[in-house]
């Protein structure tokens, strides 16, 4: 029982303390707190004195600031109106100088009008006083000269034109002869220049071929019985065979150099395959035929490249690989082409004129002789018509119709192309015509003409491509004219063997001749 009133009275105390010791605390606690909120208040008061103390002096500096700006601002307005005022000022000096300069040139422009007007009077006057001199002057001269006015006018200008016309003619003549010098000179040299640059071989074209044989047993072979395979063989090709004594060998003749290679082809592919017999003559001819075109085709594109010609029309290529089979007087005829291509485009060079367009003229002027054997007219014509038909230039055309004279040349190409194709044919060992051959065809030209009635005197001219016939008038008219130059036409047709073909020029002058006494 003691124990537990014990007990309780621990715990009645422990109470007690607790609370004690709880207001306790509260009481510190307020008397911390007071102190705090005192010390804060006055602290507060103290802030509040600086910032009062702050504001004042930031007022202060800013008022002084706003007033100093105001001083400022208002000196800077004072002085730039005081510019201002010294600008107008300048300017209005200004104005008045000009206005009173302005004034002055008025008054100076004012006296030289009147001056100006004073001397227009004077001049009208002198002109007045002119007139009538001048008039007084033409009534003196035409009463001395006893001619008008448009007398005179009239004898004066035609004594001027004609010492002008005289003197003109004298100066024409002087530049004429000057010009033909210069140009024969320029000429010569062009021409010998292009010679020396232009070095083209050339091997004589023969009309005959040799085929070699293995041995002299193949002769009888070739023949077959009866003459057999031999008469195939020229039959098939239109070649003669030769086959004579000479060991190992066969001779091929014909005037067609196309026909003789076909048949030279066709005998060498006989011996190499040893069965001689009409069947297979036929088969070879054939492959040889197809050969040879192919061979024309490579020629055709080996002419053009060499030449430098591009753009031409595979026929066209195709003729100028024919012309490698045709020959004039030996000269091979493509051969002839190249070279006067290269002599075209050295002149042109040195002319200045179009080099491509000489070289293609140069190359395609015989295109003709291709097939002049196989169709009507001259080279010349056929050419001038395949170029047309292919599309070639008008300057072509006129190089290829004009090449040899028969008609005239219309630009310096066609001149160009006239000149080369002369070089090219008429320079030593070209052709294989001698100069004594070639002397007695032009006399024979020549003489063939003087046997015709009303002939006076006639003449070879151009290489013997153009007879120039000069006719009596009294014996042959304007109207026989025609008649005569046809049947010198035909007799030298008749008579005489020639490349190309002779233009036949007839010229008839009639003269009136009368003497005054």
């Amino acid at each position: 029982m003691g124990n537990v009133a014990t007990i309780v009275l621990q715990i009645v105390v422990t109470v007690l303390g607790c609370f004690v010791s709880f207001f306790a605390g509260v009481f510190y606690r307020k008397k911390v707190a007071e102190s705090t909120i005192g010390a804060a208040e006055i602290q507060a008061e103290n802030i509040l004195e600086e910032a009062k103390k702050a504001a004042e002096s930031q007022k202060k500096e800013i008022l002084l600031e706003a007033k100093e700006e105001s001083i400022r601002t208002k000196n800077e307005a004072e002085k730039e109106a005081k510019e201002r005022r010294n600008e107008l000022q300048r300017l209005e000096k200004r104005l008045i100088q000009k206005e009173e300069s302005l004034d002055r040139k008025s008054e100076s422009m004012e006296k030289k009008e009147d001056q100006l007007q004073k001397k227009v009077a004077s001049v009208d006057a002198q002109k007045t006083e002119i007139g009538k001199l001048a008039e007084k002057q033409h009534t003196e001269l035409e009463r001395i000269s006893g001619l008008t006015s448009d007398e005179a006018k009239h004898f004066l200008l035609s004594t001027i034109e004609n010492e002008v016309r005289v003197e003109s003619a004298v100066l024409i003549k002087d530049i004429e002869s000057k010009a033909r010098q210069e140009a024969d000179k320029r000429a010569r040299d062009i021409v010998a220049g292009a010679i020396q640059r232009c070095a083209v071989d050339h091997v004589a074209e023969t009309t005959v071929s040799v085929v070699t044989l293995p041995n002299d047993e193949m002769k009888g072979r070739i023949i077959g019985r009866e003459g057999r395979n031999i008469r195939t063989l020229e039959s098939l090709t239109g070649v003669d065979l030769i086959i004579d004594d000479t060991p190992e060998a066969v001779i091929l003749s014909a005037f067609d150099p196309m026909r003789r290679e076909i048949a030279r082809i066709a005998l060498e592919k006989l011996i190499l395959d040893g069965r001689v017999h009409p069947a297979r003559i036929e088969e070879m001819v054939e492959k040889a035929k197809k050969e040879v075109e192919v061979m024309i085709r490579e020629e055709g594109e080996a002419a053009t490249f060499e030449a430098g010609v591009h753009g031409l029309h595979p026929e066209l290529i195709r003729l100028l690989g024919k012309m490698k089979f045709r020959t004039s007087y030996g000269q091979n005829v493509l051969k002839h082409a190249i070279e006067v291509s290269h002599l075209c485009g050295l002149m042109a060079g040195e002319l200045g004129a179009d080099v491509a367009l000489a070289k293609r003229a140069g190359l395609l002027h015989d295109i003709g002789k291709s097939v002049d054997h196989d169709l009507e007219g001259t080279h010349v014509t056929i050419g001038a018509a395949l170029c047309k038909k292919y599309h070639e230039s008008d300057i072509i055309i006129n190089a290829v119709e004009s090449h040899h004279g028969d008609i005239e040349p219309t630009n310096i190409i066609s001149v160009i192309a006239q000149a080369a194709d002369a070089i090219s044919a008429s320079r030593p060992g070209a052709r294989r015509e001698t100069l004594e051959s070639y002397i007695k065809r032009l006399q024979k030209l020549e003489s063939i003409a003087d046997e015709f009635k009303g002939v006076e005197k006639s003449f070879a001219i151009q290489a013997g491509r153009e007879l120039r016939i000069i006719i009596i008038p009294e014996e042959i008219s304007d109207a026989e004219l025609t008649l005569l130059a046809r049947d010198v036409a035909k007799k030298i047709e008749a008579e005489l063997e020639y490349p190309g073909q002779i233009k036949v020029n007839l010229i008839r002058e009639t003269r009136a001749i009368e003497y005054a006494k």
